[in-house]
């Protein structure tokens, strides 16, 4: 009997199990795919993702492409998914940049005669867009960069006017930087010439020769110089047309002056190009060149070889000839001391801690020696580093004292021609607010040679001061002795023993000169 019910119960289950209905089969739908400009149907199982259909279909999406619905979307019925093709591409425009036309009024010219200084260019600025395009059809155009490749030069007239002020008998030899040409007086203040009219004097180097034949310069770099700030050159001023004459010399911002003595002969330091700032990087050595009347360089030997010039050297040093050619005073942003020629060396005088301009930019001492280079004046920072003192090196000694207190980092002192007498007095500048002595503006004193006597020259009572620079005092000659400054872009003299002040130049475009 149990056997036979346990056979029944089997039996049971069997038919049981067989009477369960299969596993569902998956259901085929039908998609539409929209791409490329085509339309295709696809059948496919219900229950893919659009991303596995894709794959399914042998579709390859590019990073910018939409699809929709979204990849990771799962379908269920029938349904239409579309591939939308999107391209970046990157279109560069070029755009003409029209130059300036630029007047500059110059005295020196006759009344309404025009001298062309500089051919205007036009520049060229290029305009990157990046261009989105959705299916071959472009839907945004965006500004990406915006760069001028080439940039537009102004074209530059000078146009004569009539000098409003007096003219004044001078000795020897003036020559002015004004517009950035070269101009020549002589005899008076009304007989005045342009002797470079090529638009481009920098001011960095400018020179009269001591016996007045030739005017040193520097000139900026063109735009297909490469790695060049700029170049010497120098005019032979004996000459009725004289065409200016290159040096072999580059890249000389801090110092070049005649040698004292010798004929056609210059000293002078270098830099070498850089694209940071302040776009140079300082040798720091000392050159001399010689070259011939008509200009071609001779010889050139360095007295001192490449170094890194101290802290701070980066920028630069500077170098002072005696008159009489017999020393030679080197100052760099912590020092002043004098230099050796036949050793090439250079032993300090005084050393101090280089003021923190807190740019890119360094503070080098000026330097003036005396005739008999018996004495070496400086403006040298007090222990405090933010104040600066006019000093006195006495070379036979070795002894350095402070003549004037707080005149400010721009003093340059400048000593006058020596008397029959052998006296002489030295013009400073002062600055009138001495605890901001790097953008103040400045007073022009002289005093004696041992600092006493001190008299303010100018400015008077609401004038502008003076900006930084070195005044120039008229050569011993048959005129009275008169100091030539730039006031706000015109030249002027003022007589240190009345104070008279007499202005030259009145088209404010005056900033260098110099009078031998």
């Amino acid at each position: 009997m149990k056997k036979s019910l346990l056979a029944f119960l089997i039996i049971l289950i069997f038919l049981l199990s067989a009477c369960q209905p299969t596993a569902t089969q998956a259901q085929i739908i039908q998609v539409t795919l929209l791409h490329d400009q085509t339309t295709s149907s696809l059948s496919i199982p219900e229950g893919l993702t659009v991303q596995q259909i894709l794959a399914q279909a042998g579709l390859s999406l590019n990073p910018l492409d939409t699809v929709t619905p979204a990849l990771d979307s799962i379908v269920s019925q029938a349904q239409t998914i579309q591939i939308v093709r999107v391209t970046e591409t990157f279109e560069v425009e070029e755009k003409t940049l029209p130059f300036e036309s630029q007047t500059v009024k110059n005295e020196s010219l006759p009344v309404g005669q025009t001298l062309l200084i500089q051919a205007g260019e036009n520049g060229v600025q290029s305009i990157t867009y990046r261009v989105l395009a959705e299916d071959g059809v472009e839907q945004s155009r965006t500004v990406v960069k915006t760069e001028t490749t080439q940039a537009a030069k102004p074209e530059i007239i000078m146009v004569g006017i009539q000098s409003p002020f007096k003219s004044v008998e001078i000795s020897g030899t003036l020559a002015y930087i004004s517009s950035a040409n070269a101009w020549i007086m002589q005899a008076n203040t009304g007989n005045r010439w342009e002797v470079v009219n090529s638009g481009d004097l920098d001011g960095r180097i400018f020179s009269l020769s001591p016996n007045r034949h030739w005017l040193l310069f520097s000139r900026s770099a063109g735009e297909d110089e490469k790695q060049t700030i700029n170049s010497l050159w120098v005019v032979d001023l004996t000459q009725d047309d004289p065409a200016p004459i290159a040096l072999d010399a580059k890249n000389v911002v801090n110092y070049a002056e005649w040698v004292p003595g010798k004929e056609a002969t210059l000293a002078y330091s270098t830099v070498e190009w850089r694209s940071t700032a302040p776009g140079w990087q300082a040798n720091n050595d000392l050159q001399i060149l010689t070259f011939g009347e008509d200009g071609k360089v001779l010889a050139t030997k360095a007295l001192i070889d490449t170094n890194t010039g101290g802290i701070y050297g980066w920028w630069g040093t500077s170098y002072s000839f005696s008159p009489d050619a017999s020393e030679i005073a080197y100052a760099r942003p912590d020092s002043i001391g004098l230099v050796d020629s036949n050793a090439g060396s250079q032993t300090p005088i005084q050393e101090f801690t280089p003021y923190q301009t807190q740019g890119d930019w360094a503070w080098v001492p000026q330097l003036a020696w005396t005739a008999d280079h018996a004495v070496l004046y400086a403006v040298l920072p007090e222990a405090d580093g933010t104040s600066f003192d006019l000093f006195a090196y006495l070379s036979a000694s070795q002894s350095i004292f402070a003549l004037q207190q707080n005149v400010g980092m721009f003093s340059y002192p400048v000593i006058s021609p020596v008397a029959d007498s052998g006296n002489f007095v030295v013009a400073y500048l002062s600055a009138i607010n001495p605890e901001q002595s790097d953008t103040s503006k400045y007073e022009l004193r002289v005093m004696d040679r041992d600092g006493s006597n001190v008299k303010k020259l100018f400015p008077s009572e609401g004038v502008q001061g003076l900006s930084p620079q070195s005044v120039v005092w008229a050569p011993s000659g048959e005129t009275q002795s008169v100091i030539a400054f730039i006031a706000q872009g015109n030249l002027e003299f003022v007589d240190p023993d009345t104070g008279a002040i007499t202005q030259i130049t009145g088209d404010g475009s005056v900033s260098k000169i110099d009078w031998k």
